[in-house]
């Protein structure tokens, strides 16, 4: 009777450890090393049946970003610069569902997609990362190691001056009045976008590049101190509320200077 309980307990504890194999895809190993090692982690300290549950991969939005980064920031890129053009005309502009602007809406999709979720983490994950090495490992750093990083903290410095003097005036508002203009636009001549464009930034650039100095100059320098997946999901919920300042401000399909003033004449 005992022993015919110690070959069924031995079965059952085979059996277990063949399962745990299959799941963790665990290689069998003929001289009973692997053998050893899983049972002595299914067996628990009661007596020997009781399994190790074994840890299942967590679903959160962080890992998302974390796993599929450029993807992730894409949709949210995509999703809150819609969002927030459309927030503004209904909740600012007093505008009922049937009095939505769709064409100025689809400005802010087409920019968000194209440029805040395509080129925007081109440039700001893989050419910053050639630009500014020691990228990568300061993001890793905990807070109090940043601050013993110099180095880290004179490129995360650059990060910070290069998008505030280099990359949002001089490549994200032309881009934007441009796109603006390919949308909303009466022509299909680049040039006519291009030059409608640019006329139309640097005409506001004053007021635009003001703006732009008090948001993202402190946004910035908490951007690029985090881990590298969180860096442009956290710079989407910002923009967020830019974007919603540039829809109120800068959304309207308006005439280029030139055309305004030409009317104004006629009149």
């Amino acid at each position: 009777m005992i022993s015919s309980m110690r070959i069924s307990n031995s079965m059952f504890l085979r059996q277990t450890v063949v399962k745990r194999w299959q799941s963790a895809k665990i290689p069998l190993e003929t001289n009973g090393t692997a053998t050893a090692k899983v049972a002595a982690e299914a067996v628990g300290k009661s007596g020997g049946t009781t399994v190790a549950s074994v840890p299942k991969p967590s679903g959160g939005l962080m890992n998302i970003a974390k796993d599929h980064p450029f993807a992730f920031q894409l949709g949210v890129a995509t999703a809150k610069t819609a969002a927030a053009d459309l927030l503004v005309q209904v909740v600012a502009e007093k505008k009922s569902f049937n009095e939505i602007d769709w064409k100025r809406n689809g400005i802010f999709v087409v920019f968000g997609f194209a440029y805040l979720g395509g080129f925007q983490y081109y440039l700001m994950v893989n050419k910053y990362r050639q630009w500014f090495p020691t990228m990568d490992r300061f993001a890793k750093l905990s807070f109090a190691d940043k601050l013993k990083d110099t180095a880290g903290i004179m490129d995360a410095a650059k990060m910070v001056l290069f998008d505030l003097v280099v990359h949002l005036p001089i490549m994200y508002f032309p881009s934007y009045y441009m796109v603006k203009e390919v949308v909303g636009g009466e022509t299909w001549n680049p040039a006519d976008w291009a030059r409608d464009g640019v006329t139309k930034y640097i005409h506001n650039a004053k007021d635009d590049l003001t703006a732009m100095v008090k948001l993202w100059g402190p946004s910035d320098c908490i951007q690029f101190v985090l881990p590298i997946h969180i860096r442009l999901p956290f710079r989407h919920v910002v923009s967020f509320f830019w974007t919603a300042y540039v829809s109120f401000t800068r959304g309207a399909i308006e005439e280029s200077p030139e055309e305004s003033t030409a009317s104004v004449q006629e009149s």
